[in-house]
């Protein structure tokens, strides 16, 4: 992972002086997960949830606001300043700060979007099937979702039918016993066979 992260801050910056760095996949893959031990890595960088730029009436349609309150003000050297939503309220909360750090990390479904892939230093999926990706997801949530899973699984498809990010992904990451291998993704920047790997086992080079 220590390996990821040098190699990810040794990139240009891609939105003014900062990095950004996206982690995409199907809701239930790992994105969270990943992306907090990425964030730890670069030495606390900052990660923005998408979960909190979504919303129930927007799953999906939150591009002009993420690149309003998130991206348009990194690219200008600015603190951003976006306002979470509450999915338990339904409402969305007081701004909350972004910092223009050197690295930035954004995690959530849609975070390699067409819309926003110009922005990005490089666009991280996690290789996980759908299916099995839904499945953990709806483990994880409860029988509270299940209604908001029913909704939410067509809401996805669609999407990703419409603007797939999965083919633009420099780097596919797969969780492994030992930790994750990051490996070339369909738009791969670097050589076969190269993984990385966090835990108590040594790193390779990305």
């Amino acid at each position: 992972m220590h390996d990821l992260a040098a190699r990810l801050r040794g990139l240009p910056p891609s939105a003014g002086p900062v990095r950004l760095i996206a982690v995409d996949g199907h809701a239930g893959s790992g994105k969270s997960t990943f992306a907090g031990r990425l964030a730890a890595a670069l030495g606390g960088a900052p990660v923005l949830h998408l979960d909190d730029i979504a919303s129930h009436e927007q799953l999906f349609d939150w591009t002009d606001r993420l690149l309003t309150q998130v991206i348009g003000p990194l690219s200008r050297g600015e603190s951003a300043h976006y306002t979470p939503y509450d999915w338990h309220a339904r409402a969305f909360g007081p701004p909350r700060p972004l910092p223009p750090e050197p690295v930035v990390v954004i995690e959530g479904v849609g975070a390699g979007r067409r819309a926003l892939r110009p922005y990005l230093a490089r666009l991280l999926w996690m290789e996980l099937p759908r299916e099995e990706s839904w499945t953990r997801g709806r483990l994880r949530d409860g029988a509270e979702q299940r209604e908001f899973w029913a909704g939410w699984v067509d809401a996805e498809h669609a999407h990703f039918a419409a603007d797939p990010s999965r083919p633009h992904a420099d780097l596919l990451v797969r969780q492994t016993p030992e930790g994750y291998a990051v490996l070339p993704g369909p738009a791969g920047m670097l050589g076969p066979d190269q993984e990385v790997t966090h835990g108590d086992g040594p790193s390779a080079v990305c």
